[in-house]
């Protein structure tokens, strides 16, 4: 849990943000009252920093005008921060990622302190974070363009290379971006379609902005939509299962299938998880791997899998 001083400072980033703020809010944020609000205000000034209060319904905390901080002013915990962030940043497919990164790197460490400056150079030189290896990409400016197009919220236009169909032109309003197992998939309304789509980045080409623009759904979530098309996409065999585990230790089984843990039912025996599949041999496949027990309710097809997989290694073992 972060301490005083870690509060403190947190205020004067948020003073640093919003120009002015109340202390309801800053109270709010920080979960603390706030009398303890005025004191950290009082510890700010202290410090010689100059904090204006303002009175009244409307009223609240601000800087005194034209007044700037260094820019560097990290934590421990937001140096870790940003030391992981740089080094996941390598392997997300971004185009031009490693001088890109290398040169965030550099800005960061000519203003820090050297302690921090100590720190970061330690975190990646003896950290590293291994991601899922994605799928060639067909356009390394795709993800950038996207990304400046669904901030825009702008229509972009692509060619879209389908296995099955072949190459087709389209144009879509970018809703949200996902990196899942390994690659970038984009979710938005599809004008060819006139209906939402998701697509997989590592099969599209020639990205372009269009003049075009377009308003979000208000709470639209990429990752949940994506995560629900996954389950409508050929999943025509319905499977439940007793997991007798508890929900902690499922969690970490299900850390890359989401889209499986939001559907944990608890029971007084376990789990039960009700899902759908297109192939009872990949389930019973993952199934198997399982670090705790579990009983299959239905389908009979499933079980028919299990018995036939188990049969096959104990036919490795004679």
């Amino acid at each position: 849990m972060s301490g005083p001083t870690t509060r403190v400072l947190t205020v004067l980033e948020l003073l640093q943000a919003h120009g002015q703020i109340g202390g309801g809010e800053l109270a709010e944020r920080l979960g603390v009252d706030r009398r303890t609000i005025r004191r950290y205000i009082t510890v700010l000034e202290d410090l010689g920093i100059p904090v204006m209060t303002e009175q009244g319904r409307y009223g609240g905390y601000r800087l005194v005008a034209g007044f700037k901080l260094p820019p560097m002013m990290f934590t421990d915990e937001e140096t870790l921060a940003v030391s992981l962030g740089l080094l996941a940043a390598r392997q997300l497919g971004l185009a031009d990622a490693a001088p890109a990164i290398a040169s965030v790197q550099a800005k960061l460490e000519r203003v820090m302190p050297v302690n921090l400056k100590r720190r970061v150079r330690g975190v990646s030189d003896t950290t590293r974070v291994i991601l899922p290896r994605g799928e060639p990409s067909l356009d390394d400016r795709a993800l950038q363009t996207l990304t400046v197009a669904t901030e825009a919220s702008r229509t972009v236009g692509f060619t879209y290379h389908s296995p099955d169909r072949g190459s087709m032109d389209r144009s879509v309003d970018p809703y949200g971006l996902v990196f899942r197992q390994g690659r970038w998939y984009l979710t938005g309304f599809c004008h060819l379609r006139e209906a939402m789509r998701s697509f997989r980045l590592d099969r599209i080409s020639g990205v372009h902005l269009m003049a075009d623009t377009f308003r979000r759904p208000p709470g639209f979530d990429a990752a949940e939509f994506l995560n629900e098309s996954f389950l409508s996409w050929g999943r025509t065999h319905e499977v439940s299962l007793l997991l007798h585990t508890d929900r902690e230790s499922a969690a970490t089984v299900f850390d890359f299938h989401s889209s499986c843990a939001d559907q944990l039912e608890q029971r007084d025996d376990g789990l039960l998880l009700t899902t759908r599949t297109d192939s009872f041999e990949w389930f019973a496949w993952w199934l198997v791997q399982l670090p705790f027990p579990f009983t299959v309710v239905k389908p009979e097809g499933l079980k028919n899998a299990i018995r036939e997989h188990a049969t096959r290694l104990m036919a490795c073992c004679e």
